[in-house]
């Protein structure tokens, strides 16, 4: 029995969705780019084939239409470049994730990530996993995930999972169901937390059946939901529509970006991004600096930019658009928040401060 069909009977318990055809092989992109009247040209077709032979791609139906020309901000989060392979900087699991109990990461004292997936509706260029994601073999299984919720009952100092993958909203109503009902049977589990980037990237995946089966588990523990919107033009009518479910749903939404080089490195559009968030009922949590992963340098600012971007927030729109900008330190230290400079604590315990107008005041 080969692999494949190994890891299929393994998982004949874990529900996937059923997925409408997306684009994984150079010839559907070449078609589905052509009606766009956009062509590739032969160094960049050859590329993108040797990428891929490394590192899946997957574009579904609705982030393809995004697309408005070649290398803007859509094109550049998930069209493959040859950087991809030829960059030797990085690590294939720089945060450390992979520990003693498969698919479980328990980093801080009362919590823990679990993934439940490693499929995606739009395989990122710039993702974090960049290693298992797409791959069939390296997909948990349901005793993976039985195994990984045995640890969290056993230790009762964990009050908050958060569920994520791949993307936990690739697998079926019923598997997704299966998960919350064995999570919300621990008593000392106060918060379950799902990572996902359906909403962006395929929001008709937020149907009324998922939203009910949320609505009937937001109850203690409750449930929150951090999604990925890294530019203005990812937030559609068909994006404010399936978080407008969520947030029917009585789900709280967050949103997690990264200072992407070529996609979102500039003040003004993380203004604009987050300001279109809120109006959606999405509040910006984190801006992170790109993890230090093999095949993603190219993404890669210097940290300053990041600082840039905060000091272009804080003052010059409403507080409830300015995230944290964090660190996931590499080798697994945990995320550390950075701030630009904006006060300096003399020996008398007065406050040297400047505000966003760069303009001087002292607190006594």
């Amino acid at each position: 029995m080969n692999k494949n069909n190994m890891n299929n009977k393994k998982n004949r318990d874990l529900n996937y969705l059923h997925l409408p055809r997306a684009i994984s092989d150079i010839d559907s992109l070449k078609i589905s780019l052509s009606k766009k009247d956009i062509e590739l040209t032969k160094e960049e077709i050859e590329n993108i084939k040797k990428v891929i032979e490394k590192y899946p791609m997957r574009i579904n139906s609705h982030y393809l239409s995004l697309i408005k020309e070649k290398n803007d901000p859509i094109w550049n989060q998930c069209i493959p470049k040859i950087e991809e392979i030829e960059e030797t900087g990085g690590e294939e699991d720089p945060l450390k994730e992979e520990g003693e109990v498969p698919f479980l990461t328990h980093r801080y004292p009362d919590r823990c990530l679990l993934i439940v997936s490693n499929t995606c509706a739009m395989y990122c260029r710039f993702c974090t996993r960049k290693r298992k994601v797409g791959e069939a073999i390296k997909n948990p299984s349901i005793e993976d995930i039985r195994k990984a919720i045995k640890y969290i009952k056993n230790h009762k100092e964990i009050r908050d999972v958060i569920i994520s993958g791949g993307d936990p909203f690739l697998l079926g109503d019923k598997t997704i169901e299966k998960i919350l009902v064995e999570l919300r049977q621990i008593p000392h589990i106060e918060m379950i937390r799902i990572g996902t980037r359906v909403p962006c990237v395929m929001p008709e995946r937020i149907t009324h059946e998922l939203c009910s089966i949320l609505k009937k588990y937001n109850k203690r523990p409750i449930l929150y939901l951090n999604t990925h919107f890294e530019h203005p033009n990812e937030i559609t009518e068909q994006a404010r529509l399936a978080c407008e479910r969520l947030i029917d749903s009585g789900i709280q939404l967050g949103n997690q970006s990264i200072v992407l080089k070529g996609v979102n490195d500039d003040p003004k559009i993380f203004k604009e991004l987050n300001q279109k968030l809120l109006a959606i009922g999405v509040k910006p949590y984190y801006i992170y600096q790109p993890d230090l992963v093999k095949g993603t340098s190219h993404f890669r600012n210097k940290v300053e930019k990041g600082l840039k971007i905060i000091k272009g927030l804080r003052g010059h729109t409403s507080g409830m658009a300015v995230p944290h900008f964090v660190i996931d330190s590499p080798g697994g230290g945990g995320k550390i928040p950075l701030l630009p400079k904006y006060s300096t604590i003399n020996k008398d315990g007065s406050v040297d401060m400047i505000n966003y107008q760069g303009k001087k005041f002292k607190y006594f």
